[in-house]
């Protein structure tokens, strides 16, 4: 293997932990880790909770130290830009016109934030939040006084509406749908999101578009459809991300709401990996396509893909899971729910004090889990998620009752 060349595009966590997992796996060929980016890699969550809080430090979001990839012979090449991947001759092309030829290569390249398809998005002051550079940006603008309009209800403009009250901003929070994260928990559990940011003082224009941004310059207006005028400080484009699969498109790679790969990661070229938030798995135990943009995805993924390089039978059937933490609400979500499918809530525990685990099920079988502020049953939700999988029922009158210890997968 000395002689080998493996190249990782996309120096986030996903890229890092490939890189890792070669050398603890005993690779000795070249690993060479490209990074778009001015920094070493680093994890995202804390770009829009402990970054933004103030209890994160900066040199703390590092997934390694910066002498850790000399000391490990990985060649870390930030502030790199591949251009295209020439599938026959098996080499990239870096900005500049520099080639690079790879044996194996895994594509981790992550998703971008979506536009917003309206005037003014140009103007400063508007932001949009995925890189490190990104969250300073926020840190830096927001602040007591400030008047932050965030556009999108999902999981990152919650966050950084929180953080930013949290930091004495006035926050205004603009949602097309009519519950903050409607589509993911449902009407009954999107109520009580609803209702703690309304606590800390967020207000909420929901059933609303955006029709225009104004400002001269600067940004200092929001315009809703509905004529309703907003003013603003700064604001935030919070309205999803959408895998970076330009690469791979003009590699003539199978694409499809990211990049296709297989239970092994492994695209329909036998040289060429995906990872992280890009890759769009044949999952082996949810029988469907999955494209999972959290934390724990890119963490998982990307050491199962170096496994699949070095020809290991890999089969990455990791259950889907995130966390969130805003203001004094902790939460842990594992499982998946296929679109379109009709589910029963079941909750265990007091909603109204955000004590609680909440599970959907699937007839009697459990699909999902959500615990809020109970800890330590994350694990147990993700095996009655496996168990349900594989067919195995539960008694959803014990399963909402915390006096019945919840059932082992």
């Amino acid at each position: 293997m000395a002689d080998r060349t493996f190249v990782i595009v996309g120096a986030g966590l996903a890229g890092a932990t490939a890189a890792e997992t070669l050398r603890t796996e005993g690779f000795t060929g070249r690993v060479v880790l490209l990074g778009s980016e001015p920094e070493r890699p680093y994890e995202r969550p804390p770009l829009s909770k402990g970054l933004l809080l103030g209890t994160t430090e900066r040199d703390d979001v590092h997934v390694h130290d910066a002498s850790w990839y000399p000391e490990h012979d990985v060649e870390l090449r930030t502030g790199c830009t591949v251009t295209a991947i020439d599938r026959t001759t098996r080499r990239v092309r870096l900005a500049g016109d520099e080639e690079l030829g790879y044996d194996k290569l895994l594509l981790a390249t992550g998703a971008v934030p979506r536009g917003l398809p309206v005037p003014g998005t140009e103007l400063d002051g508007v932001l949009r939040l995925r890189t490190l550079a990104d969250s300073a940006r926020i840190a830096a603008t927001v602040a007591e006084g400030t008047r932050l309009v965030v556009i999108g209800a999902g999981w990152i403009g919650l966050e950084v509406a929180a953080a930013a009250r949290a930091r004495g901003a006035a926050v205004t929070v603009v949602e097309t749908a009519a519950l903050p994260l409607q589509r993911v928990l449902g009407d009954r559990l999107a109520a009580v999101f609803a209702e703690l940011h309304r606590r800390h003082g967020v207000v909420f224009h929901f059933g609303a578009r955006t029709r225009e941004l104004r400002g001269t310059g600067r940004v200092s207006q929001v315009v809703l459809d509905d004529g309703t005028v907003l003013d603003a400080d700064v604001v935030l484009i919070a309205v999803g991300a959408a895998p970076e699969t330009g690469l791979a498109e003009r590699a003539g790679l199978r694409v499809g709401n990211g990049i296709l790969v297989d239970r092994r990661l492994r695209t329909d070229d036998p040289d060429i990996f995906a990872a992280g938030d890009v890759a769009s798995v044949a999952h082996p135990l949810l029988g469907a396509r999955v494209r999972v943009e959290h934390w724990s995805n890119a963490r998982d993924s990307g050491p199962a893909a170096a496994r699949a390089m070095l020809g290991q039978d890999v089969s990455y059937d990791r259950i889907p899971y995130f966390f969130t933490d805003q203001y004094d609400l902790g939460m842990e979500y594992a499982g998946w729910i296929p679109p379109g499918t009709s589910t029963e809530l079941v909750i265990r525990g007091d909603l109204d004090r955000h004590e609680f685990v909440a599970f959907w099920t699937i007839g009697d079988r459990v699909a999902a889990g959500m615990n809020v502020n109970v800890w330590d049953v994350n694990d147990a939700i993700q095996d009655l998620v496996r168990a349900g999988l594989a067919g195995a029922t539960v008694d959803r009158a014990a399963l909402a009752d915390p006096a019945v210890p919840l059932p082992a997968g």
